[in-house]
């Protein structure tokens, strides 16, 4: 990065924590890093339109009204795979 501006910013003591947390446990390199990436969400959620986000918001409200999720039984997803394509003959679809 060699067109880089510095900035001093103030966070509060838990964002700092999280920072200094996923610098230590090597999820990222430095607190720069997280602090990029973090921008990079922002602008993102930022650059949805307004329909986009009430269709988020919708999805997520939908998400939390069904309830508590379960957890899957992998092994049972594959058998009833298996089965289905056997069902077919064996022939995958493209």
């Amino acid at each position: 990065m060699s067109n880089i501006t510095k900035l001093s910013i103030a966070l509060t003591p838990k964002m700092a924590r999280l920072v200094r947390r996923a610098v230590e446990t090597g999820e990222y390199a430095s607190s720069s890093e997280v602090i990029r990436e973090a921008l990079r969400e922002w602008r993102l959620r930022r650059s949805l339109s307004p329909q986009d986000r009430r269709g988020l918001m919708r999805l997520w409200r939908e998400g939390v009204e069904a309830g508590p999720s379960e957890p899957l039984d992998v092994d049972a997803i594959k058998r009833e795979g298996r089965k289905r394509l056997a069902a077919r003959g064996g022939k995958r679809r493209a």
